[in-house]
């Protein structure tokens, strides 16, 4: 399984060590990563838990393996109901030393087609997800009227202008912000995490950077960001699939020089 992982990982565009914050585009914060990472692949409330006390922390140690492949690679996506049993079929006989086949024998027979396949899916999964991106913000547009698009294709929409200052690059800033997918994922989200977050404007995405510049404190905006302005081809882990679209809705608390 580890040759399988490692043949996999190597075609992966999207990688888990850029899966800090959903605008961060540094990988040297682990305390920000904490906060922002709690709440990406679980619902707010709490629900039942399938097994007894005794035997979740073995149940915690299969969420903990299956939470770290799909940061690396959206599996979700990528294969169909009956492909990803098969998956599953796979790790389960190896893990329980009961494949049939050697895994070696099988990684070097049909290895160059996994390859093949991922290489194919992938790229399918990211023209579509950059084509709904492309219609999202036409949508956008159209049915917000005061909403505007600039020239580096950020779409810059205000909800409550602000009467304070405008932060530059080399500032701190203290927001609140909730980011969202085009099809209405929560993929981040300090409103939800119920605590505002500060950070250095210059460490953050392009489409951040820019939209925070045209607010003022004490300021609600919307921004829309094309993937080129976000985490591009790459993606952001599990959170942020390549080639994606974001929404935030950013409201701007304080600036700090």
């Amino acid at each position: 399984m580890r040759v399988i992982m490692s043949s996999i990982a190597a075609l992966m565009v999207a990688t888990s060590s850029r899966a800090v914050t959903a605008f961060s585009t540094r990988s040297v914060a682990p305390k920000v990563a904490a906060r922002a990472l709690t709440a990406r692949h679980m619902s707010s409330a709490p629900g039942p838990m399938p097994y007894d006390d005794e035997k979740m922390p073995i149940y915690a140690l299969g969420m903990n393996i299956g939470m770290q492949i799909s940061q690396q690679t959206d599996f979700k996506n990528l294969l169909e109901e009956d492909e990803l049993e098969i998956l599953l079929a796979g790790f389960s006989d190896v893990i329980k030393a009961e494949n049939t086949a050697n895994p070696m024998d099988v990684l070097q027979k049909f290895g160059p087609a996994v390859n093949d396949l991922l290489r194919e899916r992938m790229e399918g999964v990211m023209d579509k997800v950059k084509k709904d991106g492309a219609e999202y913000i036409d949508g956008f547009l159209d049915c917000n009227e005061e909403a505007e698009k600039t020239e580096s294709g950020l779409v810059y929409y205000c909800m409550k202008e602000g009467d304070g200052a405008s932060p530059v690059v080399e500032d701190e800033v203290e927001v609140h912000y909730h980011g969202t997918l085009t099809d209405g994922t929560v993929f981040d989200s300090s409103v939800d995490r119920g605590a505002t977050i500060k950070f250095k404007l210059g460490q953050v995405i392009k489409g951040w950077q820019e939209g925070l510049a045209m607010m003022k404190e004490g300021g609600k905006a919307t921004l829309v960001i094309p993937p080129e302005l976000a985490y591009g081809d790459a993606g952001s882990g599990g959170a942020v699939p390549p080639g994606a679209t974001l929404k935030f809705e950013v409201e701007l608390f304080k600036v700090n020089p």
